[in-house]
């Protein structure tokens, strides 16, 4: 658009065309600029509806786009997390997983799956956008059909972009001596800054 606002002296001042004409020309031009300019504005909008949608609309929105259920509130491990999640079993038999779901900006704090034998944690992005980050590495984004195996005894978190939903599929590594050590949380100031 820039460029064509930049077009325009020149179009004036190229002779060979009257200059009604090229006014009436001009008219047609400063149009479909404003089309163009509305209609962007429009689609930024409704962007930003999209990505603000946290609560029950969002929520069924994301609903429609995955194919395992969103849960319930995540009630139990709430103090473990900064927003809103929510915890659907998926199996309980052979090997146990849930779908975990995350709304906008919804991270878990900083947490270890400790296992003196095997242990850890696979998780399956299933639906939306969403981060993975080890303690000392930078933060992975995840999107539907990635994969992370997170070994045993690794400080890490999970969550939601700033813009998305997001849901991932959570497989306990059988091992032996597990348990799960929940840690800081992940801050406004720290998740702020990726990108």
């Amino acid at each position: 658009m820039c460029i064509l606002l930049c077009l325009v002296p020149l179009y004036l001042c190229n002779t060979g065309v009257g200059i009604i004409n090229k006014l009436k020309n001009m008219k047609k031009i400063l149009y479909l600029l404003f089309v163009v300019t509305i209609t962007n504005i429009q689609g930024i909008m409704a962007q930003e509806k999209i990505t603000q949608t946290a609560g029950a609309d969002g929520k069924a929105a994301f609903q429609r786009e995955m194919i395992f259920p969103i849960g319930e509130p995540n009630t139990a491990y709430a103090k473990y997390f900064i927003g809103n999640s929510y915890l659907a079993p998926i199996s309980k038999e052979q090997i146990p997983f849930n779908n975990v779901t995350f709304e906008p900006r919804c991270r878990n704090n900083w947490h270890i799956h400790h296992a003196t034998k095997g242990g850890g944690q696979m998780l399956v992005c299933v639906a939306g956008k969403g981060w993975y980050q080890e303690w000392g590495k930078p933060a992975v984004q995840m999107l539907p059909g990635d994969v992370v195996h997170i070994p045993a005894n690794v400080k890490h978190w999970h969550g939601a972009a700033a813009d998305s939903w997001f849901a991932h599929l959570a497989f306990e590594v059988p091992g032996e001596n597990t348990s799960n050590e929940w840690l800081e949380p992940v801050t406004d100031e720290y998740y702020n800054k990726l990108e």
